[in-house]
């Protein structure tokens, strides 16, 4: 959770400063500076979804920090749900190919952290991990 946490506020912070840097990384192409057309918001809602990411990140490394099991339960879903909605996206020709990674990123977190709740639901210690192992 708190690797995601950071990841996802530092790509916030990307988007603020470098907004074309963002771009790139999500497969789409920047437009050169004064080659928007009037009306075109991308910058604005560029701003904004960043500006959600670093809150979102900041979000998760406090629970994170809370060990806030409840909310770890709760991203699980809704980052499937993010993962399907992104992978349609791009599917249906709505994003770049580019722009799976971020689906499938998001995927992966909520297939991760399920995993480790349910282990840890288990009660079963990571074997060569941590306090429990006689590796340690």
């Amino acid at each position: 959770m708190a690797v995601f946490g950071v990841l996802a506020a530092a790509l916030g912070v990307v988007g603020l400063v470098a907004p074309d840097a963002l771009l790139t990384v999500m497969g789409f192409e920047p437009v050169p500076e004064g080659g928007r057309a009037d009306g075109d918001h991308t910058l604005v809602f560029l701003t904004a979804s960043s500006m959600a990411a670093l809150n979102m990140g900041v979000y998760y490394v406090l629970a994170a920090l809370a060990d806030w099991k409840p909310f770890f339960r709760w991203t699980v879903p809704f980052r499937l749900l993010t993962c399907a909605v992104f992978t349609l996206a791009v599917v249906t020709g709505r994003a770049p190919a580019g722009f799976l990674g971020v689906g499938l990123w998001e995927g992966l977190g909520a297939v991760v952290t399920g995993a480790a709740l349910r282990h840890e639901r288990r009660g079963t210690p990571l074997t060569g991990v941590g306090p429990e192992s006689d590796t340690a």
